[in-house]
């Protein structure tokens, strides 16, 4: 159990360097030696208060330890960085796909490690990650077959990694880091691109290729099948082809986990090959009489554990496994027996050395968690146990342990997890998964039917558990004080029976479901427009209402803003409806999310300017936004002031003309947000009233294009912040320099989203107060 907690100090001092804004300097990494040294002389002394002491030395030597081990590898991670000098520049380069690539709508992704760089004095990082556009006709004909392993030169445009950031999102810049790319950019002048090698013959290059040819088989027998996606994860670990609908199902049960190659299948596999090894290993004198069966049958296991987690890419749960795994054969080689909670503790070590910013992975935790839960059942129940009770003990378990992380992580629970991992667990590890693995080696239809009939009898009990009322907890994102207590809470629910205090774990667990985060009073107004890229998103809450204006764009059919970034905004508040939504209009970067939160989030109205025959996939506005409409929550008045209902009629008015702007005005003032229009809706809005224009916020009209933002609308505003929620270096060229000039010379401050991630404005009873994420939330790997 102290290796264990070791590990675990050093794995928390990982991940409290990932929360810091700036690297410590290393020389401080000395530090260490003085909890060392003092552990081993207390450890040296009789008493027993001197060992207790010695032990939690050695705790502090891990964390600081951990800390400036993964500060070490951030330095070095860091410091191959693209100049800044060849960012957005054309360059040429020589480089190997690899990873498995990701075709899709618009185009194809792909990892490339560059070899050689062909531009005279370009300085470019190793690893970049690229995106093989298929024009704006969206025929991926257009793109090459691209393939793992293969070597090609070709001209691409590169720039420093960057992504949306929000508050409850998903930091893209601290994963581009873990995986070691530090640019991003596209193919330009793909005539000029030179496929030179059809397979560089490396190890890890061809076991990528091999990853391919295997999706590639698969996609050849399982066609469009429905649950296709799942065996292509269980297969290879590649997740992209299971459907939103099955994820949602799969969240829901919590079984999310079983639908890739994870710890429970590397082990299963360990397990399988070293049962038959072991029965031929003994009916074999000359093998016997060499190497101890029991030996040969565990090296066999593990090799087999690690070429299937070379086929899953060695995810973070097939780390876990493979390091428990190594442990445990180490132990049978060596004649060590070491205690369940010591391997545990070693495979921890393990991922933390060899990539410290794993603890950053939400896998990492659920996974190890799920471990130590497993492992608390084993310790303090007995062998009378029978195989049913043990099951579901461990189940209710694993549902607990996991409580915590599951609130901090996902802000929901499920409540039909253990139910839904009982059932589903035996099927996919007994049946689906061996089938997965059978159809690898021999792919014949007949196997491919068998597998899929089999994951389709898994989501049919699934989906109807998913369907459930009450199936998930789902609450706002737990306050920071109440995360300790849980975690405490969970640590005496999971002692012994008949320990005394257990019920106290039950009490200190309540309030991370109870404590809320702070809301707006009555009349006060928070704003939050959201980072979502070159698009439109903001959030008016008010004390016991919430409004949407705007969903962002559709990323390319990868995703969309509505599903990555809205949704767990909201749900992280703890916004379980939307009052009203207002969609400005159809444009994609406006409209592109509306189907994603609207599935997930019940609404009272659904406003929009979309004409009857616009392109609206998965959904209609209940009303159409026209000048008059108002509703007034907790004493803050919306009020729609464009377009009139007349422009409807006409058909020389565009989309962006027609787009809906809304002032919401508080106690301690007003915003107006005015989606695309351009100078031909300013005038309009200037000959209706301009007293009803003015407000202390401004959403610039339009991104800050240069067809917006008259002069005399600026006058007319005279806003004191304007927000342009823009893309990182957008085509567009937003917002436009003379733009800002104009804004600049009425005294007014000006934000942008590429810049600061989310803007956080509040106007409260005390005045208003202005927060952008990239400044409350920096970390380390974030440009100034």
């Amino acid at each position: 159990m102290r290796l264990l907690l070791l590990a675990l100090a050093a794995a928390l001092g990982a991940g409290w360097l990932q929360h810091q804004a700036q690297l410590p300097p290393l020389v401080y990494g000395l530090m260490v030696m003085v909890p060392a040294l003092a552990g081993w002389s207390l450890g040296r002394q009789q008493l027993p208060v001197a060992r207790h002491l010695s032990f939690a030395c050695w705790l502090l030597a891990c964390f600081v330890g951990g800390l400036f081990w993964a500060a070490s590898q951030a330095y070095l991670a860091l410091a191959s960085e693209l100049d800044e000098r060849w960012s957005g520049r054309d360059v040429r380069i020589e480089g190997v796909i690899a990873q498995l690539t990701q075709p899709g709508q618009r185009g194809t992704r792909f990892v490339m490690n560059i070899e050689r760089v062909l531009t005279v004095g370009a300085q470019l990082p190793r690893r970049t990650a690229i995106t093989w556009y298929a024009g704006w006709s969206g025929d991926n004909d257009n793109v090459p077959k691209l393939l793992a392993g293969q070597r090609w030169q070709l001209t691409a445009r590169l720039r420093p990694p960057h992504g949306n950031y929000n508050p409850h999102g998903f930091d893209i810049e601290a994963r581009m880091l873990e995986r070691g790319i530090r640019a991003t950019g596209y193919v330009r002048d793909e005539s000029s691109a030179q496929l030179i090698t059809p397979l560089v013959w490396r190890p890890d290059y061809v076991v990528q290729r091999l990853r391919e040819s295997v999706r590639q088989n698969l996609f050849a027998i399982l066609g469009e099948r429905q649950y296709a996606g799942i065996l292509f994860a269980l297969a290879v670990g590649d997740k992209r082809a299971i459907t939103q609908e099955q994820w949602l199902v799969l969240t829901r049960t919590g079984t999310n986990h079983l639908m890739s190659i994870s710890g429970l299948h590397i082990t299963l596999v360990a397990g399988l090959v070293f049962g038959i090894v072991l029965r031929i290993w003994r009916r074999s004198v000359w093998l016997s009489t060499r190497v101890s069966p029991l030996r040969g049958a565990t090296l066999c296991g593990f090799v087999a554990a690690v070429i299937y987690a070379a086929l899953a890419g060695f995810a973070i749960p097939t780390q876990r496994a493979i390091c428990m795994l190594a442990v445990v054969a180490a132990s049978v080689w060596s004649g060590w027996r070491w205690p369940a909670s010591a391997m545990l503790g070693a495979a921890l070590f393990f991922v933390v050395a060899l990539d410290p910013m794993a603890v950053t992975s939400a896998g990492f935790w659920l996974s190890f968690g799920a471990v130590a839960a497993i492992l608390s059942v084993a310790r303090s129940h007995g062998r009378n146990d029978g195989v049913v009770r043990m099951w579901a003990r461990v189940q209710w378990s694993i549902t607990i342990v996991l409580i915590p992380l599951l609130l901090v992580l996902f802000q929901q629970v499920s409540v039909v997890s253990p139910i839904a991992n009982a059932v589903a667990i035996p099927l996919v590890s007994l049946c689906v998964a061996p089938l997965a693995l059978l159809l690898i080696v021999v792919p014949l239809g007949l196997i491919a039917t068998l597998a899929h009939e089999a994951v389709r009898l898994c989501f049919a009990v699934l989906e109807w558990l998913a369907a459930l009322p009450g199936a998930v907890w789902q609450q706002h994102a737990p306050v920071v004080w109440t995360i300790p207590f849980a975690v405490a809470g969970v640590a005496l629910i999971m002692l012994p029976r008949g320990f005394p205090g257990r019920i106290l774990g039950v009490i200190l667990l309540l309030p991370i479901f109870v404590i809320r985060p702070a809301t707006p009073g009555i009349g006060e107004l928070w704003l939050t427009v959201l980072d979502v890229g070159q698009g439109l998103s903001a959030v008016a809450r008010t004390a016991n209402h919430a409004v949407l204006f705007d969903t962002g764009p559709d990323y390319h059919g990868w995703s969309d803003a509505g599903r990555s970034i809205v949704v767990p905004y909201l749900r992280g508040e703890g916004i379980s409806q939307l009052d009203l939504v207002i969609v400005s209009h159809d444009d994609i970067d406006h409209a592109g999310g509306t189907a994603s939160v609207l599935s997930a989030f019940a609404a009272g109205q659904v406003v929009s300017s979309a004409v009857a025959d616009s392109d609206l996939e998965g959904w209609r506005p209940s009303t159409r936004c026209q000048a008059g409409q108002a509703w007034t929550f907790d004493q803050v008045r919306f009020e729609i002031l464009h377009p009139d209902a007349a422009s409807y009629a006409r058909d020389d008015i565009g989309d962006n003309d027609r787009s809906c702007v809304m002032r919401i005005e508080s106690a301690s003032g007003a915003v107006l947000l005015t989606a695309d229009i351009e100078r031909r809706s300013e005038r309009r809005l200037l000959q209706a009233d301009t007293s009803r224009l003015t407000a202390d916020v401004l959403v610039a009209p339009h991104h800050g294009s240069a067809t917006s933002s008259s002069e005399q609308f600026i006058a007319a505003v005279r806003p004191k912040l304007v927000l342009f929620p823009v893309g990182y270096a957008n085509r567009y060229g937003h917002p436009h320099p003379e733009v800002q000039a104009r804004y600049r010379s009425v005294g007014a401050r000006l934000i942008r989203t590429d810049q600061s991630g989310a803007v956080i404005v509040r106007f409260d009873q005390i005045g208003t107060e202005t927060a952008t994420w990239r400044e409350r939330k920096r970390r380390y790997w974030h440009k100034k």
